[in-house]
Formats: C-alpha cells, structure tokens, sequence
C-alpha cells in the first residue's frame, strides 16, 4: 500500500514538473512588409549565437501580419535564452549582406540591446525563463 501510494505522489509530481515549464510571448515588429517570413533562432547558450541555426535549440519561420509577428514557445525549461530574428523577404533561408558584411535584411535581438560593432554578446540579449510566461518584443532595424 505504501508504494502504490509512493508511486501515486511520484508520478503527480512527475506530469506537474514537465507541464509547467516556463514560456517565452514573442512578438516581432518594423518588417519592411509583409512578404516573406520572420527567422526566429533561440540559444540556450552562447555558443553558435545570434547566427548558427543548427547550435540554436529552437529555428521558427513566422508568417507576417501587419509588420509583425508573434509566437508563443512553450514548455521551456528555466534558464536563460536569447533570441535573434531577421525578415527573410524572398524567404531564401539567408540573411542577405553587403560587401562589409552589414546586413541588408531587417534584423533584431531580444532586449533590443544597443549596437556598435558586431553582433551583442549572449548575456546582453539574455531573458530569464522560469516556469510563467515571459513577453519578449523585438523590434527590427
């Protein structure tokens, strides 16, 4: 009796553990239009941030509406993230470039950190998730 009643309280805390990680609202706004898609990429570490898609733990492609879009990424658990976003407006997959390497498409960070040469570091881009919902917006430059 006393293990069925073991197991009973083991598996409750198990199911409310994984159904109450933390999520991330995210809304990205200033497209050039609304043709083509948003990149989303999400890190969970620095390594590979803002720009490696296979080191991210998440890639979305969102549709735009408005100048904007928005996705809620569910079931995250607690920790820090950070999230780097461009307008694909041919969605070719590719952040499109000058000759110096500046980008051409719309872009943004979560935070909305100040730029200066490169891209920002992990930590200023950062949000902290815990098991509630964390409204993130990115405005692309």
């Amino acid at each position: 009796m006393k293990l069925l009643i073991l197991g009973i309280f083991l598996v409750s805390i198990f199911n409310s553990e994984s159904q109450t990680g933390g999520e991330i609202e995210l809304l990205i706004k200033g497209a050039k239009s609304n043709d083509g898609v948003i990149r989303v990429l999400i890190f969970d570490k620095e390594d590979g941030f803002p720009e490696e898609p296979k080191k991210a733990i998440k890639a979305l492609s969102l549709p735009i509406s408005n100048l904007s879009a928005k996705v809620t990424i569910e079931n995250l658990p607690s920790g820090s993230y950070a999230i780097s976003v461009f307008h694909d407006e041919d969605s070719d997959g590719k952040m499109k470039k000058n000759n110096f390497g500046i980008p051409i498409d719309r872009y943004g960070f979560s935070n909305n950190p100040t730029l200066y040469f490169g891209p920002p570091s992990f930590s200023k881009c950062a949000v902290q998730v815990k098991k509630s919902t964390v409204k993130v917006e990115i405005k692309l430059r």
